[in-house]
């Protein structure tokens, strides 16, 4: 999946924002770690969020922290995020355009907080950006790749939690349709010529009689040496 899909979302959906309408039974990845978030950025002084996509997860954010940086490498998404940043007036976020894939435009050290909402594993390959002590936090559900470049660039105190309990309840067919078409990566079911690969998907997704998805993420924590 290239950054071309997030373009394209960017301009469809407005940002990174999902367009579905649905109810959340059980405890939410997702809430947990927005709260475990808020508790922790008053204690950092500068903090990097990786992957901040529209901006308005981060401009929330801000509320409680001195400084963030926010970065995404779909220029749709950070075009959207400065016209958000203006309107706003926070003076306490930065938004710019940077990539995990090359070396990023950041000193050395600059951030004692790093923090990943289902934004780009590959960040963790940039432990130089951390202060020693430093914290990386994420949410993700892909737990092996978390696994594996925590372990080779040489984070301790590692800390990975499942939450697999929560179910994410739609009223309709076309709800659905609209949650799995905002999915990365994913075509937009809403369209009639895939009309039979979604049918497949709702035969997929029914709980009880009703249509539904399981959350599953993890939320990790690790500190840089």
């Amino acid at each position: 999946m290239g950054v071309d899909w997030y373009d394209m979302i960017a301009r469809r959906n407005g940002g990174y924002k999902g367009r579905s309408i649905f109810f959340t039974e059980g405890i939410s990845a997702e809430e947990v770690f927005e709260k475990r978030l808020m508790s922790m950025l008053p204690k950092f002084q500068s903090v990097l969020d990786a992957g901040c996509g529209h901006g308005d997860f981060t401009l929330n954010m801000s509320k409680y922290a001195k400084k963030i940086i926010g970065f995404d490498n779909s220029i749709e998404m950070i075009r959207i995020a400065q016209e958000s940043l203006v309107l706003s007036h926070v003076k306490n976020v930065e938004f710019i355009y940077a990539t995990t894939k090359v070396e990023m435009p950041f000193h050395d050290e600059q951030f004692d907080l790093i923090y990943d909402r289902r934004g780009p594993t590959s960040i963790l390959n940039h432990s130089r950006l951390l202060t020693s002590g430093g914290i990386i936090y994420g949410i993700h559900n892909n737990v092996d790749i978390v696994r594996q470049r925590l372990a080779s660039n040489g984070y301790v105190n590692i800390e990975i939690e499942e939450y697999n309990e929560a179910v994410f309840y739609f009223p309709n067919e076309m709800e659905f349709a609209k949650f799995l078409s905002d999915i990365p990566g994913n075509p937009d079911y809403t369209l009639p010529e895939l009309k039979s690969d979604f049918e497949k998907k709702l035969k997929e997704s029914m709980i009880d009689g009703k249509i539904g998805v399981k959350e599953l993420k993890y939320i990790w924590k690790a500190t840089k040496p």
